[in-house]
């Protein structure tokens, strides 16, 4: 079968979201709840290791800060903090702080002009992805994709395959018609769980993950005047991805 769709990643993949903006997002909400927590970078990179803010602000607490007096209502608790960590992070988009990584808009561009479908698959929350999508492609960003699969939608988050399969149902399509874009060990994991030929971006939090099984690994998507660095895989003669390098990695075998 053609290739029909692309099915995107956000944090990590789209934009660097993660260091500058979400980890700073959080510190703020703790600050703003009286809270005493700081994520550094070194921290907030081991965290990432579990998907979902709710399920980080978790984690955090059983295994980095576990003589926190807990409130009887952690669940609220816990919720309440990451809404405010949403609006501290949608915030810092709105100054554009946070911009698309190299080659995504030229990619975007190239696909909608192939007449190729986009959809987004994705654990961060709704508003996240509209507030990015808004800031960097304009008013009408989230129009761009079909599908935005995010956040609570799916039961089980990331490493698990549920959102990019919720993605490919909602759109009527098969895994033998999509192939997906991610930066991390648990999106691959994702991805290649529903069956998806997988090309991955690295960026400084997951430049040690495993990608086994990749079409590709690179370090961004480069530009006609800004090659990428290929990692694992073969981009044959191509120094930057367009859709022709796309078509040619979802073929092969």
């Amino acid at each position: 079968m053609a290739l029909q769709a692309l099915l995107f990643d956000v944090d990590g993949t789209l934009a660097d979201t993660e260091r500058d903006g979400h980890r700073v997002a959080f510190n703020q909400a703790f600050a703003d709840a009286g809270l005493d927590w700081d994520w550094s970078v070194e921290i907030y990179g081991k965290l990432l290791a579990v998907t979902g803010g709710k399920e980080r602000i978790r984690h955090y607490l059983d295994h980095y800060n576990t003589e926190f007096d807990r409130p009887a209502a952690l669940d609220d608790f816990i919720i309440g903090l990451h809404q405010s960590k949403t609006r501290h992070y949608t915030e810092l988009l709105n100054t554009g702080a946070i911009p698309l990584r190299v080659g995504v808009l030229r990619l975007l561009k190239e696909a909608r002009a192939a007449g190729l479908r986009l959809a987004i698959a994705t654990t961060t929350t709704p508003a996240n992805v509209s507030a990015l999508l808004k800031n960097t492609l304009g008013e009408d960003g989230e129009s761009w994709f079909e599908v935005i699969a995010a956040g609570d939608i799916v039961p089980a988050k990331k490493p698990a395959s549920d959102i990019y399969t919720y993605a490919m149902q909602a759109m009527n399509l098969t895994e033998k018609e999509c192939i997906a874009f991610e930066d991390s060990e648990n999106g691959i994991k994702s991805s290649m769980g529903a069956n998806l030929k997988t090309i991955i971006t690295i960026n400084d939090y997951t430049v040690k993950h495993d990608f086994t099984g990749a079409a590709i690994v690179m370090d961004c998507f480069g530009e006609p005047d800004q090659a990428f660095n290929v990692i694992s895989g073969d981009a044959g003669d191509k120094t930057y991805v367009d859709i022709e390098l796309v078509n040619t990695l979802f073929e092969r075998n």
